[in-house]
């Protein structure tokens, strides 16, 4: 055997080989490729690169395998021909392109580290200087707020009248305890009155909410605990990428020419016409006949 010979024998025997190592297996003859595998993975870690463990690698085969299994069968019985089938399709075709129209758009609109870090400020300049520890007792009726809040004062204890009376089981259970939050955790009633009182000191009267009526001790007050930046930063930057892609869909939405009016502009005319009648001067009551005649 001369050498040219050989070359080609080695090359016959190499490339079919090297395309068996690009696919996973044959099946009724049509080769799988490892592609897919690589594909099925992707989705379903999110598009993140990280590595795959064999056991997970070789499920994905498994399944790349069977899939390519069935889907011949369902082409052997021609239910691609099918409208449902076709209908289907059309419906995935859209949702790969969209998928992939906002995955390109975060892409090459990142946010900036500057950009996280403005809405960081801005979040914490929001939030409240100061945290609560408050206690509170929940009944039903203000009669029974003004009695309880009576017996407090007669030197009842507020924790052991809270376990006794509260409704709000959770807190109840540790005299009222609320632990540490922000006025911002509660609601506007609750919190106007909580950052009213003193440290130690009691509402007099009952306060009102849409929970019922709360007597509200403050316990202590303390500069609000706040994370860092960089604790933050990318939960910040994935909030902001929401938005950002939000702002892109409804650019989208509106420059679009569609005859289509969806639910919400529907009802925000409706709001309008509404607005419109509203103001509308009434027209002048008919005068009285005795009025008219001479």
């Amino acid at each position: 055997m001369n050498f040219k010979s050989s070359t080609a024998l080695i090359a016959a025997l190499v490339l079919p080989l090297s395309v068996m190592a690009q696919n996973v297996a044959t099946v009724n003859g049509k080769p799988v490729p490892m592609s897919r595998v690589d594909a099925l993975i992707k989705t379903a870690t999110h598009g993140q690169q990280q590595e795959v463990p064999p056991e997970v690698k070789a499920q994905a085969k498994d399944q790349v395998v069977l899939r390519e299994i069935f889907a011949q069968e369902a082409e052997k019985q021609g239910i691609p021909a099918s409208a449902d089938y076709k209908a289907q399709l059309d419906l995935v075709r859209q949702t790969v392109l969209i998928n992939t129209l906002f995955q390109n758009f975060i892409k090459t609109h990142p946010v900036s580290d500057a950009e996280a870090k403005a809405e960081y400020d801005q979040i914490k300049a929001e939030q409240s200087a100061l945290e609560y520890h408050a206690r509170h007792i929940l009944v039903d009726s203000e009669d029974e707020a003004k009695k309880l809040i009576a017996q407090i004062k007669a030197g009842s204890k507020f924790e052991d009248v809270a376990k006794k009376s509260s409704k709000d089981t959770e807190s109840a259970e540790k005299g009222g305890d609320l632990d540490w939050a922000k006025p911002s955790n509660y609601v506007p009633e609750f919190a106007t009155a909580m950052q009213g009182l003193k440290k130690g000191q009691m509402t007099d009267t009952p306060v009102k909410s849409q929970f019922g009526y709360h007597i509200i001790r403050l316990e202590d007050t303390r500069a609000a605990q706040f994370p860092s930046f960089d604790e933050v930063k990318d939960k910040i930057k994935q909030q902001k990428e929401q938005v950002k892609l939000q702002e892109y869909q409804e650019k989208l939405r509106k420059s679009a020419k569609t005859d289509y009016k969806f639910a919400a502009e529907q009802q925000q005319q409706q709001q309008q016409q509404q607005q419109q009648q509203q103001q509308a001067p009434a027209a002048p009551a008919a005068a009285p006949a005795s009025a008219v005649k001479k």
